[in-house]
């Protein structure tokens, strides 16, 4: 699973839990057992966009990094 995915199913969760929310709000006892499985979901979903995040945020340390060094190679003058 992407982070793109991961973020699409988070999107696509909030959305079910906010219409959950206003039926459990007018009483709808299934609603509102709906909304706390969903933050279940939620609270595991969260989980996993913290890894694929940090990791994304890595890849992006290391592409930079690989960057820089490439550009201080090509300026650097030949003895």
């Amino acid at each position: 699973m992407s982070l793109q995915d991961t973020i699409d199913d988070m999107h696509a969760l909030f959305q079910d839990l906010i219409e959950d929310l206003e039926k459990a709000v007018k009483g709808n006892k299934t609603a509102a057992q709906r909304v706390r499985t969903g933050t279940i979901q939620l609270e595991k979903l969260g989980k996993i966009y913290r890894k694929q995040s940090m990791q994304e945020e890595k890849k992006q340390l290391l592409k930079k990094q690989t960057a820089k060094k490439s550009a201080r190679k090509k300026t650097r003058p030949k003895r």
